[in-house]
Parts: C-alpha cells; structure tokens; sequence
C-alpha cells in the first residue's frame, strides 16, 4: 500500500480592480487568518498554498509594505506549516497596472519577484502566477475581466504582454531562491465530443489546453497542430520563440467543469456524457511533461455532502493515477479552505455572495461552519485513503450535473447525505455565470479616490 498523499491547504484572494478589494476580505481571511490557519493546521495539514498580496504590498510603484507578509510568514514558520507562497493569483495586480495588456507589467512584475526573495530567501516554493490560461483566457479571449479583450488574437496580446515575463521572473529565481521549487499551477483540462463536428472542436482544443504549458517549457511546437496552426495565422509566431522558463513541480487544476463534451464549434456542455477520468487525464499531462505533480485546486459548488464526495472522487483518482500509471503525485488540494465570494458571477460582482465550495462553510455572518465535508477533509489530510471516505448520494442540482461520473463511482457503498445539513442549508442554487462587468459601488470608488 502506497503512502496516503499529503494535503495542501489554501485560501481565495484573488483581486478585483474595479472594487479595491479580494477574496481575503469578503470572506474575512484578512481578519481571521489566524483563526482559519489554526482550524487547518488542526485537520493534520502542514503544507498550504498561500499569496503575498501584491496588490496590498506595492501600492505605490517600488514601495514594498511588508509588514503584512512578515507577519503571517512568521505565524505559519511557528505554527509548523510550509508554504507554497502565491505571487499573483489572476488579477491581483496594484491599481497602477492597469491589466495584463499594460506594458508596464513585465517590468514591475520582475522588481517585486526580486524584491520578494531578498525578503524571504527562506522560502521553499512558490507559485509566480496562478492558472496563466484560465487568467489570460478569461481577460484576452472571453472578455470578461480586464481589459475585456475577445478572441483570439486578444488572448495572444496578454499571452505576449504577459508569459516572457513569467518565464523570466521564474530563470530569475531560480538564481535568487536556489532551493525553492517553482509550483507551476494551471487549469487541467480535456475535451470530449457528441458529434463530428463536436470532435473537431474537441480536437483544437485539447491541443490549446497545453499550448501556454509547452511555451513555457520550451517544447518545439508542431505548426500543423490544430490550435498552433490558428495562433500563427492570427500573427502569433513571435510567442513561439518565447525564451523558456523553469517547471519544478507542476500543480493540475481539475474542476467538474473543465471537462467539456462538444457538439460543434463553440457549442458543448459541462455534463459531459461519458468524461474521461482524472487517473486518465492525470496521466495525460504526466506523459507529455514527466514532471512531478500536485493537485493545484479541485472543489464542486454544492451542499457540503457533495463536497465530500467530490473529495472522495478525485482523491481516489489521484491514488490511482499513482497506483496504475506511476505518475508521482506529491499533493493534493481542496481550494479552498473556506468558503469564497462572488465566484458566482466569475468576481464580476462584489456584493459577498458566499460560494458554497470549501472545507469550512460560511454562515451568514462570515463564521466558520463545521460539516460532513469538514470532517472528510479530516480524515483524508491525517491520512484515510480514499476508500475509507464516506461516499454521500449527490443532491441537485450536483447530482444531475455529476451524473456522467457516476459509472467512476458504482463501486462505492452509498448513503443518503446528512439531513441536518439539507434542511440547513437546502439545495444550492443552479448558478447562471453573469459576464456583464458590474461597475464599483460609488463608495467604493470615493474611497479609492481617497486613498
């Protein structure tokens, strides 16, 4: 029997420019931090991915403020807890960047990566930028977050305002943390398809889930790939010449909906039919890049009972992709601890509407709830193996979209989800994703004005 694989804690910040404000702060983590370390140092967890605010610690251009990031650094060094320290997670970047297509970014990006590690030449490992793809696909080709930029060649203007500078920042520190590993985190995805016109869209983009990840490698690229292909007719043979960087440890974001089934072009669903397992699509990604891996960030917005049983799935699949294919997998992590805010809207509203996906709920007055999934979370981080994991029967509206998963689970004992936490909290709500970008409230903005 192989050795149960450690877990990984962590906590939501990221930034969101229009309203001065991060995760940190809706969920409370900027005042109870101490509190939610201790609950998860509690679990039996010793290691946890964890940012320094950038957008906090560099208000003014070349003034770093510390003070914050010492103080929790210090906190975490007595408390026993190793961390993965997260530089920038999506857009937590300082006003004065205006976004990803500022050509000021590069530079600034490398002073505070510098500035960093001569602060903490301690630290062990660290992420320079989270999820490169979801950030840069979400801010350059769907529009929804700054500088709204649509398509594909919006996409490639952040990806060449934006990647040479993290591949350098990573060279760069490779030399001033010589120790420390670079946990490179972006989204695991695979692509499935009802139709034939759905396969040939599935087939683009498989191929685009690994494009950033083979740039910044510095894999040769195939131009007759079918993503490649298009990156060079829309003028983007410039990113494949990008100076590589450095991967030590590579972290796989695996959500339910990154599994997509096509039925054409632009046209698919995240109820796939049939997905592809994680062990498989684990293994997909350890084949191409022979690297070390952690799960970066999994969760599933639901019911509490839900949550554990997503923890029992994809904790499993990791066992397996371990046990069958021989793929080192060095960690696993439920993102986040507690609850988040406004993922409901992809952070395009701030308004604290809690998101039902952690470890800890969130009751109304931002109080850490205990609960199955808690409990789970437990016994899984002081080391049950998967199979020793309550198996929980799905509740709607998870139970219909996780219906394509369940043959992965038939050889499970099931039992009913706990009723005190149904009549608690009732049924999650079918979230519509909103991509109207909601302007700051004027109080928001006053104080910004202010400040």
């Amino acid at each position: 029997m192989t050795a149960p694989i450690p877990f990984i804690g962590a906590f939501e910040s990221t930034y969101q420019p229009a309203f001065d404000t991060d995760v940190f702060e809706t969920t409370g983590h900027d005042l109870r931090w101490r509190e939610d370390i201790e609950l998860l140092r509690a679990c039996g967890v010793r290691e946890l991915r964890y940012p320094v605010r950038w957008h906090r610690v560099e208000v003014e251009p070349g003034s770093f403020d510390w003070r914050e990031t010492d103080e929790v650094l210090a906190h975490l060094q007595d408390a026993g807890l190793r961390p993965i320290v997260d530089l920038v997670h999506h857009t937590s970047y300082p006003q004065w960047i205006h976004d990803f297509a500022d050509p000021a970014f590069g530079a600034a990006l490398l002073r505070y990566v510098t500035a960093f590690a001569e602060r903490y030449p301690g630290v062990d490992a660290y992420t320079i930028f989270n999820e490169p793809f979801t950030t840069f696909l979400l801010c350059g080709e769907a529009g929804i977050w700054p500088p709204h930029l649509r398509g594909l060649e919006g996409f490639l203007s952040i990806a060449r305002n934006v990647l040479p500078a993290l591949t350098e920042a990573t060279r760069l520190l490779g030399e001033l943390l010589p120790g420390a590993r670079h946990v490179y985190v972006e989204a695991c995805e695979r692509h499935t398809a009802s139709s034939p016109e759905g396969a040939r869209f599935a087939e683009w983009t498989n191929d685009r889930r690994f494009f950033l990840t083979d740039l910044f490698l510095g894999h040769e690229l195939d131009v007759r790939r079918p993503f490649v292909a298009d990156v060079l007719a829309a003028g983007g043979a410039d990113l494949l010449e990008v100076e590589p960087g450095v991967i030590d440890v590579l972290g796989l974001d695996y959500y339910a909906h990154n599994q997509w089934e096509w039925a054409d072009a632009d046209v698919g669903t995240t109820c796939p039919s049939a997905p592809v397992a994680f062990a498989d699509v684990i293994r997909e990604y350890w084949d191409r890049y022979r690297l070390p891996c952690i799960v970066g960030e999994t969760n599933i917005r639901g019911l509490p009972s839900d949550r554990a049983s997503w923890l029992k799935y994809t904790l499993e699949q990791c066992e397996r992709a371990r046990g069958l294919y021989g793929v080192p997998v060095e960690g696993y992590c439920w993102f986040p601890f507690v609850d988040s805010c406004d993922w409901d809207s992809i952070l395009c509203r701030c308004n604290g509407s809690v998101d039902p996906v952690g470890v800890y709920s969130l009751d109304e007055k931002l109080g850490r709830t205990a609960n199955s999934m808690s409990e789970s979370y437990r016994l899984a981080a002081l080391g049950s193996v998967a199979a020793e994991l309550p198996a929980y029967e799905f509740q709607p509206p998870v139970a219909n979209w996780l219906s394509g998963w369940l043959p992965q689970m038939a050889h499970w004992n099931w039992q009913p989800a706990p009723a005190a936490e149904i009549a608690r909290g009732g049924e999650p709500p079918d979230i519509e994703i909103e991509f109207t970008v909601v302007e700051p409230a004027p109080e928001v903005t006053a104080r910004r004005e202010a400040a």
